[in-house]
């Protein structure tokens, strides 16, 4: 999180603009009006924004203190400092959004992540995820990255009780670079 600390307004002003909404028509045709949705690594708070815009209840939560008071500028409502392994909450959300957030975890704590999160994610409920496409983990410009397949995904999903709808990959919706591969995933929660 220390790269999110010290770089929170270049990332802020990088992202904030990105053009989400091929992502968007995949996740909320499955989510109804009103519904809670949980935006787990908000980051700047774009996706936040949108989804109040569109009348969902949104409880954002970040692991960067300097990036949720950004966050929580923009979408005027408290953002919760937690991880993702250590989110706790008194609510269950009728959806998940998950947008280049895990990709943070190492691939062992991934298991852990997904299994914690699914916890306040009501059965049947939607959870939406990307990461960048490919089966290792790197170091880059100071951030660790969990790259996935489709494959690595279902290893890290077998013992939590989501499951996949759907998969499918695109490039990075950032300008520039288009020619990067992300892997997005819709999950359902199944009742045990």
């Amino acid at each position: 999180m220390n790269y999110y600390d010290q770089h929170a307004q270049e990332f802020f002003d990088g992202t904030i603009n990105v053009e989400m909404e091929s992502l968007y028509r995949k996740f909320l045709p499955l989510v109804n009006k009103g519904d809670d949705i949980l935006d787990a690594g908000c980051g700047s708070g774009r996706d936040s924004k949108a989804f109040k815009e569109l009348g969902f209840k949104v409880h954002a939560i970040d692991a960067s203190p300097v990036l949720a008071k950004l966050a929580e500028k923009l979408i005027e409502q408290p953002v919760q400092i937690t991880t993702f392994q250590e989110f706790k909450s008194n609510k269950c959300f009728d959806a998940i959004w998950a947008c280049a957030s895990l990709l943070h975890v190492s691939f062992n704590e991934l298991p852990h992540s997904f299994l914690n999160l699914s916890k306040y994610l009501k059965n049947n409920g939607v959870f939406y995820c990307s990461f960048k496409y490919g089966n290792d983990e790197v170091d880059r410009n100071g951030r660790k990255f969990t790259n996935l397949d489709e494959t690595l995904l279902k290893t890290v999903l077998a013992d939590t009780p989501l499951v996949i709808k759907t998969t499918w990959q695109t490039g990075d919706l950032r300008e520039g670079r288009e020619s990067e591969k992300w892997l997005n995933a819709i999950l359902i929660k199944e009742s045990l």
